[in-house]
């Protein structure tokens, strides 16, 4: 990995050629003419909702190693959010932190990690409530169990996660 990154710094590790598909998309769009989507819904092409991407990218610039940045920004003109931005549609990532922000919450306040199958749990999303289905999560992860990383089941096993 060492030999590529010192050759093409944006080259495709594993894991991120939905990344590359939806920013190939994305400029060839914006080559052609094409407004940068801004919302998600906005453009959709082959299958993939590139204003879901876009809003994600921005929200999530941090989360970008510096090549992925350079790319969208010289390449697409797109930047980060501004710092109190409201995003567009989550992540997969940003789902499982927002759910897993709800469990703790629940196991600070309950001692346990077993809500109801139709528990909801009220979050405070920066200023905004977000009710959070956290029974229907536990269980749809219960089920799920084998294909969690090794880090997501260890997040839910300090909260006395039963499997």
């Amino acid at each position: 990995m060492a030999a590529l990154e010192a050759i093409d710094p944006g080259w495709c590790p594993p894991g991120c050629v939905g990344w590359q598909r939806c920013f190939t998309l994305t400029r060839t769009h914006v080559r052609a003419g094409g407004a940068l989507p801004e919302a998600t819904g906005e453009l959709l092409v082959q299958g993939e909702d590139l204003g879901a991407w876009a809003a994600a990218q921005r929200h999530g610039w941090d989360t970008l190693s510096p090549a992925q940045q350079w790319l969208l920004d010289s390449a697409l003109g797109l930047e980060p959010a501004a710092p109190g931005a409201l995003p567009g549609k989550l992540t997969t990532d940003g789902k499982w932190a927002l759910n897993l922000r709800a469990a703790r919450q629940f196991h600070d306040r309950e001692g346990h990690l077993r809500p109801a199958r139709k528990h909801i749990e009220r979050l405070d999303d920066d200023g905004r409530p977000a009710d959070i289905k956290l029974g229907t999560f536990v269980d749809n992860t219960r089920r799920r169990a084998d294909k969690l990383t090794p880090q997501r089941r260890t997040e839910l096993d300090q909260l006395g996660m039963r499997w």
